[in-house]
């Protein structure tokens, strides 16, 4: 799920509230997004929500209420899924599953015991977002007045050129790609703000939203986009065969060795690489981040969410209550004309 590892180099952070984003358009990592959503939203025993039929609801429910928050601080979302992915990320998406495999197993085995905790851990492995799932995320979105793109392939590389090309203000993401990508400005936490346990601690922690500029961030670590792309593939992304980098490198090792010898080519060729396994093109994977497969016909319309139609098919066909999912649509709608000091919420939305 992304270059994990490349966040060690971005110190140059700021921390924000969700009150900066304000009338700023946010191009959100669908995939990325409804994976925290799985992960995160569980019951006691680590198994996802549903309803009565078995359909997945813990997407809707993170949703729901996020866009809730977005539209109450007044940020323009839109939601970008992937497409195909490249042929170059079928290595790693095997590798992925494996694990999911291999985590249900023992998350299995842990409930056997009783030991909650363990299988909760577990469970969070083995998150898997299927067609049904997308669907009715797609399907919430609309019904809640939010663009929907449908990416050729990856989500992070077209929300990333959107951003470049002055669609949208930025991407929104848990992953580092779209940096890779070449977003101006990364934003992250802006799904998972709020308290946040400490894994096998029962402590809690305040998540806020935080933002990386690209170009400043460059400066700091001294490297150009195509440096910082050598740094990723030198750690490992998900075009590089199973996710795997070099051996034995890390971060400050990766950065050390592309700031003085520039290319991932020249660092190859030195004696202390001789043992160093390459079995993949390197200048198809810079390409994959510098030049994106994305669509440009595509229109960005906000729109009031429709509350009866979104009511019938959270709590009419998904089992939610409707108490709640009312009540909470209704008073977002109220704060939003409140503060825009407008009749309607449709020219809230419009734009």
């Amino acid at each position: 799920m992304g270059v994990t590892k490349l966040g060690d180099l971005f110190a140059e952070r700021q921390e924000v509230s969700f009150e900066f984003f304000k009338d700023r358009a946010i191009a959100f990592d669908g995939n990325n997004i409804l994976y925290q959503f799985l992960t995160r939203i569980r019951q006691s025993d680590g198994s996802l929500l549903t309803d009565e039929h078995g359909n997945v609801t813990s997407h809707l429910s993170g949703l729901l209420y996020r866009i809730i928050r977005s539209i109450d601080s007044g940020i323009k979302v839109v939601f970008i899924f992937d497409g195909k992915p490249p042929e170059e990320k079928q290595k790693e998406i095997l590798r992925r599953k494996t694990v999911k495999k291999e985590a249900e197993v023992a998350y299995e085995e842990a409930l056997e015991r009783g030991d909650m905790e363990l299988a909760q851990r577990y469970a969070q492995r083995t998150a898997r977002l299927t067609s049904p799932m997308i669907e009715d995320a797609k399907r919430l979105l609309s019904l809640m007045g939010v663009p929907v793109i449908q990416a050729l392939s990856e989500g992070e590389g077209q929300a990333a050129i959107m951003a470049k090309n002055g669609d949208v203000w930025a991407s929104c993401s848990q992953d580092y790609d779209s940096l890779l990508f070449g977003t101006p400005r990364l934003v992250r936490n802006l799904t998972i703000s709020g308290k946040r346990k400490l894994p096998r601690k029962n402590v809690y922690v305040e998540v806020k939203p935080e933002l990386i500029e690209l170009e400043p961030a460059l400066e700091v670590i001294e490297l150009t986009q195509e440096e910082l792309i050598d740094t990723a593939i030198l750690l490992g992304t998900d075009f590089n065969p199973n996710g795997i980098g070099v051996s034995g490198i890390g971060p400050k090792t990766a950065l050390k060795l592309v700031k003085e010898h520039k290319t991932l080519e020249r660092i190859l060729e030195l004696p202390k690489m001789s043992e160093a396994k390459i079995d993949f093109d390197i200048k198809t994977i810079r390409d994959l981040f510098l030049k994106p497969a994305i669509i440009t016909d595509f229109t960005l319309q906000w729109s009031s969410p429709d509350i009866g139609k979104i009511v019938d098919f959270l709590a009419g066909e998904r089992g939610f209550s409707e108490t709640r999912v009312r009540n909470a649509l209704e008073r977002t709608i109220k704060k939003a004309e409140e503060k825009k000091k407008q009749p309607t919420l449709d020219s809230f939305f419009s734009g």
